[in-house]
């Protein structure tokens, strides 16, 4: 897939209210540039990004800004179309510029964050709504347009209370974001479908009609069949993360080299038919030591992708 020609948004003689400007148009030009290309005869509307949670996994804090030079070069080389940030590196107060000057210099678009909180606790609903302002804000003006979503997990299996009250700030988050050219989606992890996918249909029998992103591999721990839920809830499902893993349940240093079985994945995608983002989002047990770059495993990733699932 060819990138979009490079654009002379970094001079020396912008300001920074030009500047933010620029990078908004520039990333959401980006953004739009894979769907574009792809509506050619042959080829996928899906654009494939990748989620840095892998290296968050080995920083203090989980902090990735400090490593997202390292981050923005490795996606690129490894052929991605776009990155989907963790919403913690849109907090620092240069995050817009110096992200967007990544997204140029590598060419590569920021197409959305995962983000999350304790939706379920009423008490904490002030500042979960004070942050989705802030995250996504300046997610739009680096042209992203995905809020992958995770509602936070109670001590115990959370109650009718708990669950209004989860549905209750989701549904301001969504009417942000809608004001912003921002859509959320509602991101899984497996606190969301154990127990009968409990904690997810007591959401969705709030909000009917809210979108889904869910981690296929999360489904798959939580005990949930991704092709029967992609079935299920396709018209509904409009952001996916891809991940591995091995018989014995332990993560595949890359995707494409566990036992899921994305041959199947790749059929009920086919069949819904799916045309959202399709995200990589590599993850390793405490344990693990890589045997080759992430950037390699990334790349591994990336042409599985494209051959087994056709993005």
């Amino acid at each position: 897939m060819r990138n979009p020609r490079p654009s002379p948004l970094l001079t020396k003689s912008v300001s920074r209210r030009q500047f933010l400007g620029a990078a908004a148009a520039v990333a959401a030009g980006y953004a739009m540039a894979p769907a574009v290309e792809c509506a050619e005869p042959g080829r996928s509307k899906v654009v494939v990004g990748a989620h840095p949670w892998v290296y968050a996994a080995t920083q203090p804090g989980y902090d990735i800004t400090p490593i997202l030079p390292q981050i923005f070069a490795d996606m690129a080389y490894a052929g991605m179309e776009g990155i989907e940030l963790m919403h913690t590196a849109l907090r620092p107060a240069d995050a817009v510029e110096r992200i967007g000057e990544l997204a140029e210099k590598h060419r590569l678009p920021v197409i959305g964050t995962s983000f999350g909180g304790a939706m379920w606790d009423r008490k904490q609903h002030a500042a979960v709504m004070d942050d989705a302002e802030l995250v996504i804000t300046r997610l739009a003006k680096l042209g992203g347009t995905t809020l992958g979503t995770s509602v936070g997990q109670a001590p115990k299996k959370k109650t009718p209370e708990q669950l209004d009250a989860q549905a209750e700030v989701l549904r301001k988050i969504i009417a942000l974001g809608r004001k912003h050219g921002v859509t959320l989606n509602l991101h899984n992890h497996t606190y969301e479908v154990v127990d009968g996918m409990h904690d997810l249909k007591g959401t969705l029998a709030r909000i009917p009609d809210a979108k889904l992103g869910p981690d296929l591999n999360w489904l798959v721990r939580g005990g949930v069949d991704p092709v029967a839920f992609l079935r299920q809830y396709g018209n509904q499902v409009v952001f996916l993360h891809l991940r591995d893993q091995h018989a014995d349940g332990k993560w595949s240093e890359a995707l494409g080299e566990g036992t899921m079985d994305y041959a199947a994945i790749a059929a009920a995608l086919k069949e819904i038919p799916f045309r959202g983002h399709a995200v990589i989002e590599l993850a390793h047990e405490r344990d693990f030591k890589p045997t080759r770059p992430l950037r390699e495993s990334l790349k591994k990733s990336r042409q599985f992708v494209r051959k087994v699932l056709g993005y």
